[in-house]
């Protein structure tokens, strides 16, 4: 049987928004939102969150092993180091890349690019790629799946900064260099922003976890009615820049 495994990167030094993966969303860390939401994804048989060996990181960790989940600690910018380290302690076949900056990330979407994954026979399978590249999805449900061997191979022969801070780039950036899929939308729905890395973010996902009722098993179709309906919750972060693909952390050395 294959062992496909989520991998929730998490950490508490985002540049824009500190300390975002345990803010309170509904009376729960968006961390958790994360977390439990990634478990009822049906393709995949572990969910492990990444973080890293920095102090900081402790209360990621401590929450974790309060809450049972399984946790891995590796390096903080090398992300791509992090992933492969963590999917080697957890024996994984096939790696599902989630951040944790996605708490509405939807597991029937997790489903659906997994299964896409497998029916094609890819090395690499998305439902979206970072700017300068197209997507359809929202941001937020961001779900990248790929062979622990494509992984290994990116992990060996990565050099550039950005793929080795955002961790699967090695794998589509060049044409032709694995098996790439991307399981788009029939719908474009990329003008939409779920995620949680700027203040503004965090207050759009407060007023819609808020009118859903704070209940973690809301499904992306109810996001959508929702803002179908009061569609100015949108422009609470209408403003905010996704960061391009190519970019990485100065920090990282």
């Amino acid at each position: 049987m294959t062992n496909t495994v989520i991998l929730i990167q998490a950490r508490m030094t985002s540049s824009r928004l500190p300390g975002k993966v345990l803010l309170d969303l509904g009376g729960q860390p968006a961390l958790a939102w994360c977390v439990e939401r990634c478990k009822q994804a049906r393709s995949a048989q572990r969910v492990v969150v990444a973080t890293t060996t920095n102090a900081s990181d402790d209360p990621v960790a401590a929450l974790c092993h309060q809450r049972g989940w399984e946790v891995f600690r590796g390096s903080e910018f090398d992300v791509l180091d992090r992933f492969v380290q963590a999917a080697r302690w957890a024996q994984a076949d096939v790696v599902v890349r989630v951040t944790a900056d996605c708490p509405l990330i939807d597991p029937a979407e997790i489903d659906r690019v997994v299964e896409a994954f497998f029916a094609t026979g890819a090395d690499f399978a998305a439902n979206r790629l970072p700017p300068p590249w197209k997507r359809t999805t929202p941001i937020g449900l961001d779900t990248e799946v790929c062979r622990m061997a494509a992984l290994e191979r990116a992990w060996r022969e990565a050099a550039q900064k950005f793929e080795r801070e955002h961790v699967m780039p090695y794998l589509y950036d060049e044409p032709g260099r694995f098996r790439v899929h991307i399981a788009d939308w029939e719908q474009d729905l990329s003008h939409h922003r779920w995620t949680l890395d700027t203040p503004e973010d965090y207050q759009f996902l407060r007023e819609v976890v808020k009118r859903l009722g704070n209940r973690m098993d809301v499904r992306w179709q109810d996001v959508l009615a929702l803002l179908e309906a009061e569609p100015q919750l949108m422009q609470i972060n209408a403003g905010v820049r996704h960061k391009s693909g190519l970019e990485h952390d100065p920090r990282m050395k």
